[in-house]
Order: C-alpha cells, then structure tokens, then sequence
C-alpha cells in the first residue's frame, strides 16, 4: 500500500488508481476522467468510493454537475513549474463548494506543499523519491498566512492577531 500526506499527517492509502483498461477491484478506485465518460453509469453502479483524476488542462466548470459522484479529485502537477492546477483547486472549494478529497498527483514536491493546502489541496502524493517526513515539516515553516485562502478564508488583521 502506497503511503500519501493527507491532512497533514501521513497514511497508508486505501485508494487505487486504475487504468483505462484494467479491470475494476472492489476497493476505492480512483479513474481518469476518459475512463468516467466511458463508464460512468458502470462506475456508478458499484457504489464503491470513487475517484476522478483531471488533468490541468480541464476546466473545473464542465464538471460541476458530476462533483457529488466523486469523493476525491486529483489534480495533476505534470511537471514542477506547471501550476495550474492551484487554480482548480481554489476554483473546487472556493467557488463550486466541493467538500472532498482534492489529491495532488505527479510532480508533487516538499516546496509546495504549504501553498497546495493554502489553494484547496488536502492530499498529496509525492514523487517516489521524496521523503514524506521531511516534506510533512513543510507544513510547520510559517507560523501564520497573512492572506486569505481556501484553508482560511479571513487575512491576518481580521482574525485579530
């Protein structure tokens, strides 16, 4: 079982990501967003916990109808200085109110892992040769956020301090 970073503590994860042709297993899959067109009403019917992996190159609005279906969103960082999916993050909690698991996958490093949580992110699946100890004290390097975000909507001045 794969170990993740999920709500600032790490875990085993329970969640599998399938291929577009693999058979489906009787635990929580998480599928690509090809494989949900394609299966959708299959999908559906298992009543399993389910997942959808986007691409950044997706827009979050074409799916807002489908977002009630899926218990996690992972978003894909295809490489380190591609943020986009930062936006679709914020856009998921901020403006749609999805609740669930939003997963970061694929070029997911230490340095951004403060600023992931800060746009939506609450799961995190490093590239294999990062250490999940050390990208777990990212967390603890700021001691408070001075602007609003998706983890805290109030700036500093406002919360009083």
């Amino acid at each position: 079982m794969e170990r993740i970073i999920k709500n600032r503590q790490i875990i085993d994860d329970p969640w599998q990501f399938i291929a577009d042709d693999a058979e489906l297993p009787t635990g929580p899959v998480i599928v690509s967003l090809a494989r949900w067109n394609q299966d959708r009403a299959a999908l559906l019917e298992r009543g399993r916990p389910l997942g959808v992996r986007w691409p950044n190159t997706t827009s979050v609005a074409d799916w807002v109808s489908d977002l009630p279906h899926w218990d996690v969103v992972a978003l894909e960082f295809p490489q380190f200085a591609d943020g986009r999916a930062y936006s679709q993050a914020r856009l998921l909690r901020e403006r749609y109110g999805y609740s669930g698991e939003i997963r970061a996958v694929g070029d997911v490093l230490r340095d951004q892992l403060l600023y992931m949580a800060r746009s939506g992110f609450d799961a995190f699946v490093l590239r294999a040769d990062r250490s999940l100890d050390d990208a777990l004290a990212a967390f603890g390097e700021f001691s408070e956020c001075y602007q609003p975000a998706a983890d805290q909507p109030l700036p500093l001045y406002r919360r009083g301090r």
